[in-house]
């Protein structure tokens, strides 16, 4: 367990230093001064200086500001990075997250119901529409949902995280966490007002890997019904679902694990999509407004930041599926 534990330690540790130097590269290959970019400061003095310096000495110098949160200043709203990126990156990760596990909770039963079924109607029927979702253009999605739900009927929200009616103050980034810390506010009306802004959004994000594991579950159900230990449990008179609660749920389950650290970059960047759509206060939208103003400083962290996060998200994943299914020998095995 060690051994393992150092061995993703130094893999986190390894690939973070080379993102890292990327985004100290970035610096030197947008316009402009590369302190500038480094820093958000527009000082011709200090730009002289930094240009004194050797690459490798601006480099431990760009590293030790990281490491101190000092991520530079916006060009164009003069606010320091890590503060508006620890309010954007948690709206991100939390709109990914409510995708993942609806993803997982819709396409789990589903992908079991047809891999029990095989060759039926059921499980012709599940691979089609699993087809289908996975073709769709996430944005096209997107813009037909809030066309419909929104314009349409009025259901659901259009944009935003919250009503705007509603104060509450931005704490932890997350807007239930947030909700339940307010105060003076009515958090059950209010966290059902969330649940509708994040409706649309979630599904969007959510309906690729919403196929993904459809199909990965329902061939895994299908070779694990097959092996010799079912067809033993099935000699002894057991029933088909005693045999799959018992023996054939986990070991069907296995093999989908590695593919959720696969889809947590799809799943990012399909919410960095989206929420440029739906006015989602998150860092792919905070990162879109950057690149229209041409904010360098601000691409730069917020590559830095989104980068990490899918990282250490991704090796994170890898290190539990390796814990908890020890027959995982190769390291190798290890998905970015």
């Amino acid at each position: 367990m060690i051994k393992i534990l150092l061995r993703y330690t130094n893999l986190l540790v390894l690939t973070l230093l080379v993102v890292v130097i990327f985004s100290f590269a970035l610096a030197y290959l947008f316009p402009g001064e590369p302190y500038t970019n480094l820093t958000g400061v527009i000082d011709e003095q200090a730009a002289a200086a930094h240009q004194n310096l050797s690459v490798t000495s601006a480099f431990w110098q760009y590293l030790g500001n990281i490491f101190a949160g000092d991520w530079g200043l916006s060009l164009m709203t003069g606010q320091s990075l890590a503060d508006e990126i620890a309010i954007t990156l948690p709206a991100t990760l939390e709109l990914s997250l409510y995708a993942l596990a609806f993803a997982l909770l819709v396409g789990l039963p589903i992908g079991f119901w047809a891999g029990l079924k095989p060759h039926k109607g059921i499980d012709y029927s599940v691979l089609g529409a699993s087809a289908v979702m996975h073709s769709f253009p996430v944005f096209w999605l997107a813009m037909l949902l809030v066309l419909i739900f929104s314009l349409q009927f009025g259901w659901l929200p259009m944009s935003g995280r919250l009503n705007l009616l509603m104060d509450v103050p931005n704490v932890s980034g997350f807007i239930f966490v947030d909700i339940f810390l307010a105060d003076n506010i009515d958090r059950s009306q209010a966290a059902w007002d969330a649940v509708k802004h994040l409706a649309l959004p979630t599904f969007c994000v959510s309906i690729i890997t919403m196929a993904t594991i459809i199909r990965a579950v329902r061939r895994s159900t299908l070779e694990v019904m097959h092996k010799p230990f079912i067809i033993a449990a099935q000699s002894r008179g057991l029933s088909n679902a005693q045999i799959f609660f018992k023996h054939g749920f986990r070991n069907a389950l296995l093999p989908i694990l590695p593919i959720l650290a696969m889809q947590v970059t799809t799943i990012i960047t399909n919410v960095m999509i989206v929420e440029s759509i739906f006015s989602w206060p998150g860092i792919g939208n905070w990162l879109l407004q950057a690149i229209y103003q041409q904010d360098y400083p601000a691409i730069r962290a917020g590559m830095l930041a989104v980068a990490g996060a899918v990282i250490v998200v991704t090796i994170l994943i890898e290190l539990f599926n390796r814990i908890i299914d020890p027959s995982r020998e190769k390291f190798e095995d290890v998905t970015f």
